[in-house]
């Protein structure tokens, strides 16, 4: 079997028809899809696995399971999963009607241990926004070795398929019942990959929806960009990778710990004692990272509010949030 398709769900009836539609649009002969039902309590979910099981039962099992987390839902579809490679696929979200042509194709032409595609975003009433996915994009498989910068890619398990054996050979697995699952994992599989190929192809639509991790206003929870940074960068440490690596694993800090969780913290309220942690987590472990070699790279905007960060000017940055869209 070449394909496994895991859809971990948790209290998404309004969502996983949708999702579950996209999916079986598409040539599934060679696929299998794994529900993982991660301990819905909407008393609906499970529900609607059972019922798609059921109604395809060569091709669709679902697995109930005590609540574990995204994280913990994907390695339960990868622990009992019978492809070649995984596709992570969130149950909120829906992929086109053509991505597993696509991506059969891609195997077949570069056999290689990781596909790479585009994504759009999905605003739900309509729209969608083409995003690059990958930092880097050529016609012919790569390694990480070869072309560093595509660590700087979108951390994110839904815009690629995996080698099962990636995870398999090396025990990496997605950490459980915590924020920032993606970039704790995705960083070390690009590492261990012998190849990696890029398509342009935009295969999966992510839902921006208001209850989602990412748009929740949960500041306290925001801390664990640091953890994450900790385990993967320790991870490149023990691996003796870090010093090859360096300059995107500081510009990886950059984007996500300054330009993503401190400004959202900032925004919210620019007198938490969360944006202290951030700025003494990058002056212990990245303190020169405005003479990295990609700082130059950076937008004026981006440049200019890691100017006021630094300065703890706080108040400013939910002030220019506020006056500009940047």
């Amino acid at each position: 079997m070449r394909f496994s398709i895991v859809i971990p769900v948790y209290n998404v009836s309004d969502y996983i028809d949708k999702c579950l539609a996209s999916v079986l649009a598409n040539d599934c002969s060679d696929c299998e899809i794994i529900l993982v039902d991660d301990g819905s309590t909407d008393g609906v979910s499970p529900a609607i696995c059972d019922k798609y099981s059921q109604q395809y039962p060569d091709l669709i099992r679902t697995i109930h399971q005590e609540n574990k987390g995204l994280g913990g839902a994907r390695n339960t579809g990868l622990e009992v999963a019978n492809g070649e490679y995984m596709f992570f696929v969130d149950s909120d979200d829906t992929i086109t009607a053509d991505a597993m042509t696509i991506l059969r194709k891609a195997v077949e032409k570069s056999q290689a241990d990781i596909i790479a595609f585009n994504i759009y975003s999905d605003d739900g009433e309509g729209h969608l926004t083409p995003m690059k996915a990958n930092a880097f994009e050529t016609e012919a498989p790569f390694s990480l070795s070869d072309n560093p910068n595509f660590l700087l890619s979108m951390p994110s398990a839904v815009c690629r398929v995996w080698k099962r054996s990636l995870f398999m050979d090396s025990g990496v697995r997605y950490p459980s019942r915590v924020w920032y699952e993606d970039i704790r994992t995705s960083t070390k599989l690009f590492a261990l990959a012998k190849s990696i190929y890029t398509i342009e192809d935009m295969l999966y639509m992510y839902l921006q929806r208001p209850g989602s991790i990412m748009n929740s206003g949960n500041l306290s929870r925001n801390q664990e960009i640091i953890w994450a940074f900790d385990d993967f960068v320790t991870w490149y440490r023990e691996n003796g990778l870090f010093e090859k690596y360096h300059d995107e694993l500081c510009q990886l800090a950059v984007s996500h710990v300054l330009l993503v969780a401190s400004c959202r913290v900032a925004r919210i309220d620019p007198k938490a004692d969360l944006l202290k942690s951030f700025d003494e987590y990058m002056k212990a472990n990245f303190p020169d990272y405005a003479q990295n070699k990609y700082y130059g790279s950076l937008s004026s905007s981006h440049k200019l509010l890691l100017w006021l960060l630094n300065h703890k000017m706080f108040g400013a940055v939910k002030l220019l949030f506020t006056i500009k869209n940047i």
